[in-house]
């Protein structure tokens, strides 16, 4: 697994721009093979269907990662979210991490980006009870929950997360667009 990232993009098509380039860089293809969505809304390569990798973006900050297994990313701008969303969407035990973190929007965007990659990873979207999507608390490592790594990356304004069955790397590789 491999995560590219963007930083100061200004249109959503520059996501597609990250991912040409990883895809050049990682697996060697010349040009960006012609994209499709399953059921639920994930992309894949119709012609390489053994080459797995998902996009997000949020704000001028892009993220794109890479496997051979299928993979979910999720980048967020730290925002004040509404004050009732984390009661909504998140579990008794992730309710008391949260009550427990200095800085609340900080600590429920990584939760929120952990629960996007799950479900990106999964292909399924989010349906369903969205407290119910089972993630691990944000730690400093990769951890494994359900046969699936995951790993939670933060930087100054923004956090993200990944998921999928090969261990995350420690960091992303970030390019100019």
């Amino acid at each position: 697994m491999v995560i590219y990232g963007a930083k100061e993009i200004t249109a959503r098509a520059q996501a597609r721009d990250l991912l040409a380039q990883a895809a050049r860089e990682v697996w060697g293809l010349s040009e960006l093979p012609e994209i499709a969505r399953q059921g639920g809304g994930k992309p894949f390569f119709p012609a390489y269907e053994e080459l797995q990798f998902n996009l997000s973006h949020s704000g001028e900050l892009a993220l794109c990662v890479l496997d051979h297994t299928p993979v979910g990313v999720d980048i967020q701008i730290v925002k004040e979210w509404r004050a009732s969303l984390p009661q909504r969407v998140c579990s008794a035990q992730e309710m008391a991490w949260l009550e427990e973190q200095p800085c609340r929007w900080p600590a429920f965007t990584q939760l929120w980006a952990l629960k996007e990659c799950r479900v990106k990873e999964s292909g399924t979207g989010l349906t369903g009870l969205i407290r119910g999507i089972s993630v691990p608390l944000p730690a400093e490592t990769s951890v494994r929950l359900d046969g699936l790594w995951f790993r939670s990356y933060t930087g100054p304004g923004w956090a993200a997360a990944v998921c999928g069955r090969s261990q995350p790397p420690e960091g992303i590789i970030w390019r100019d667009l």
